[in-house]
Order: structure tokens, then C-alpha cells, then sequence
């Protein structure tokens, strides 16, 4: 493995009722919050209620920023800005899941700085400042809230990019499972093949003595394997919700890669089809995950028989290595298709005539993409049209 330097100053703080924490965490100074939220389930569930009642506890004016979009949008982003600057807010609050979480962050990072918001997300300017900000999560999925990443979209130019600084991890995290009862099945879905995704992007490198972290991953993805089906047949079950809720923040807290990099390179195919197309982040990378996998396979066959044995139990007798892999491939996909996540770009309406315009997208910022095996703008077309 690699040398590194771990550090997450997050403050997770999980369990059943433990919004109550809210007063103790933001900050006995802090006169005039951000509360940035998505749409109305944190009405209808009486988490906007609770969190507005424990701020009125404090003296503390809140200012609100609403309808933050599933794949947050860089008007918005831009809205909630101006309000920091504008009302002088000196903490911000996201309530809901990683879009909202995603959005706070770079709101936060854009109101410390004069700088424009989408040069920060290009990466033409670097973080070097943010307004602290806390969040209460509400869905299992993208890990925002144990770090410093998030991802905005750019409507406007169909372009959606991830980005990140040390300035912008939250300050802390509450995550009590009760909260994520609401979320329906299908957002229970995506946010499912969400995590195994980051397990997976993780998994696929070329750093050698990863023991530790190889079975960490492979532990995840049992674990969310194992319990995925229970939880989708009770949603309002506890000790599921919990464990969902856990296994999102360790697939993307740091924890389990240290040391080496991933791959990363579906991300940046899915990102360009949901900036063009919109769709669900989960539902798209339900569909190209496999379909990557399959054109990369002659990378590392090795790598992927390990995945195969190691987390599909597939039987090895009378197998060449290559049928092993592909196997392990087809069990994923078997595994997604049996919790309904969609299979193929036409179950979102997309079909060739796109396919060119999203390849730009792949290769808008850098000319080739993939940490595991180096992609270019042909790979993205070849992968994208194994996927309609």
C-alpha cells in the first residue's frame, strides 16, 4: 500500500433520537443559520418541526433554503450563497441526504470566497476557507456526511462534477435510522446500489498488500448484500435501517481505502448521463457498473475472480479464471435486478442519439478518466451503447 495520512474531523453521531444533539453541537456563538433542505418530506415527517423547535431553543434565526434538487443545481447552489452573504449567517444546517448535504457544502465553501462557485467545482480555484456547516441525514446512500466531497451539476451546460477541499467536511453528523423510515422503496434502492458502488470503485486498483482493506470492502458489500432484501421487504425495520444507514457512511468516510486509490471511472460516466439526462445518480450506476466491469475485465482478471469467490461465493470447480470473473460480474447484476434497480438505459428513455453528447461529457475535463484501467472518450461510447 501507498503512504498516507488519515484524517476525518467529521462527528458522527448515530442512534435513535439523537437529533437532540443538535444543541449541543452547533456552536453557542452562532446567531444566524442556514437550514438547507430538499423538498417537503422533512414536513411530513416532523424532522422540520423538531430541528426548528431545538434552533428557537438557542435564540438563533434561521434563514431557509428549500428544494435543493436530487442532482443539485448550481442556481440553487447559488441562491443559498447569496443568503450567506446577504443575512450574514454564521452556521449552516443541511437536513436530508447527499444532494442537500452536497449542495450545503458548496455553499459553504462560496461564501467565504468572491470567487465564482462553478470555478471552485472545476477546479480552477482552490477551497481554502468554508462557513462551518452540520448535517442531519435523512437518506442511506452517498456517505456526504463523513466527508469532504460533493457533486454539483451545472444545468445549464449539461456538466455535473465532483469536487472537494479539507475546508469541507461537516463539522458533524447526526444520523438516527428513524429518520430514513420515509424514504420509499425506489430512493431505498438507489441508495443501496449507491454504497455497493463506492465499495466497488474502491475495490478495483492496482496497489499491492491490501489485505486488510480488500476484506474491509468485501465486508461492506456482504453486509449490504445480506441485509438489502430484509429491509426492502420492512421498511420501517430498525436494526435494517440502521445497518444501511452505517454501511453509506463507511463506504465513503476514507476508512476503508487507505492506503490506495480507486477506479472512480463509472462515476464519471454516470455523472455525464444524469447532467444530460437527469436520471437518479443510483439508477444510473446500476446500469453502467456491470457493463464497465465487463469491458474492463482483461485489466485485472484476478482482481475480479477475488470479488467473485470472495463476495458472490461463486463455485470455482471446473472454471477457467476469466468464466469465474464474469460470473461474479453476472451475480451483481442478478443481485440489482432482484431489488428492481433499472438494467439498461432505456428504462429511462435513453437511447442512441444521446450517446455521443454524453461521451463529451466523460472527457470535458480531463481527456481520459479511470484509476483502474485509463478510459478515453471511445471507451465511454462502447460502454454507454453495451448499456441501452
Amino acid at each position: 500500500m501507498k503512504n498516507f495520512v488519515f484524517h476525518n474531523p467529521t462527528k458522527l453521531i448515530f442512534g435513535k433520537g439523537t437529533l437532540n444533539h443538535l444543541t449541543e453541537e452547533i456552536p453557542v456563538s452562532t446567531k444566524r443559520v442556514l437550514l438547507v433542505y430538499g423538498g417537503g418530506s422533512i414536513k411530513r415527517n416532523g424532522i422540520y418541526d423538531n430541528v426548528h423547535h431545538l434552533l428557537s431553543e438557542m435564540n438563533i434565526d434561521v434563514f431557509e433554503l428549500s428544494g435543493v434538487e436530487p442532482n443539485p443545481r448550481l442556481k440553487t447552489t447559488q441562491k443559498g450563497i447569496d443568503i450567506c452573504k446577504n443575512e450574514s449567517i454564521d452556521f449552516i444546517l443541511a437536513v436530508g441526504g447527499g444532494s442537500t448535504i452536497d449542495c450545503a457544502k458548496a455553499i459553504a465553501a462560496g461564501a467565504k470566497t468572491d470567487h465564482d462557485i462553478w470555478d471552485i467545482v472545476t477546479k480552477k480555484h482552490q477551497v481554502h476557507d468554508a462557513l462551518p456547516f452540520g448535517t442531519v441525514l435523512t437518506l442511506a446512500a452517498t456517505g456526504s456526511e463523513m466527508n469532504a466531497g460533493s457533486v454539483i451539476t451545472n444545468w445549464e451546460t449539461n456538466e455535473k462534477y465532483g469536487w472537494g477541499s479539507p475546508a469541507t467536511y461537516p463539522t458533524f453528523s447526526i444520523l438516527d435510522p428513524t429518520h430514513t423510515y420515509s424514504v420509499p422503496y425506489d430512493q431505498t434502492v438507489y441508495g443501496i446500489v449507491d454504497i455497493m458502488s463506492h465499495a466497488l470503485e474502491h475495490y478495483f486498483h492496482h496497489e499491492t498488500n491490501t489485505p486488510f482493506q480488500d476484506r474491509m470492502v468485501e465486508g461492506l458489500l456482504k453486509t449490504v448484500i445480506e441485509t438489502a432484501p430484509k429491509l426492502l421487504n420492512d421498511l420501517e425495520n430498525y436494526d435494517h435501517r440502521a445497518t444501511i444507514l452505517y454501511c453509506g457512511t463507511m463506504a465513503l468516510n476514507g476508512m476503508v481505502n487507505m492506503g490506495y486509490n480507486g477506479d472512480w471511472a463509472t462515476h464519471n460516466l454516470e455523472h455525464a448521463v444524469s447532467a444530460v439526462h437527469d436520471i437518479p445518480h443510483g439508477g444510473g450506476l446500476a446500469i453502467l457498473f456491470p457493463n464497465w466491469m465487463h469491458h474492463v475485465l482483461d485489466e485485472n482478471v484476478d482482481r475480479f475472480k477475488q470479488l467473485a469467490t470472495r463476495v458472490f461465493d461463486i463455485d470455482t470447480d471446473g472454471k477457467t479464471d476469466r468464466e469465474i470473473a464474469k460470473e461474479g460480474i453476472e451475480a451483481l447484476r442478478s443481485f440489482w435486478n432482484s431489488i428492481d434497480a433499472p438494467q439498461r438505459l432505456a428504462d429511462y428513455n435513453i437511447n442512441e442519439e444521446t450517446v455521443e453528447l454524453m461521451a463529451d461529457k466523460t472527457v470535458k475535463a480531463n481527456s481520459t478518466f479511470g484509476g483502474f484501467k485509463t478510459l478515453n472518450r471511445d471507451d465511454s461510447v462502447a460502454i454507454y451503447k453495451s448499456s441501452l
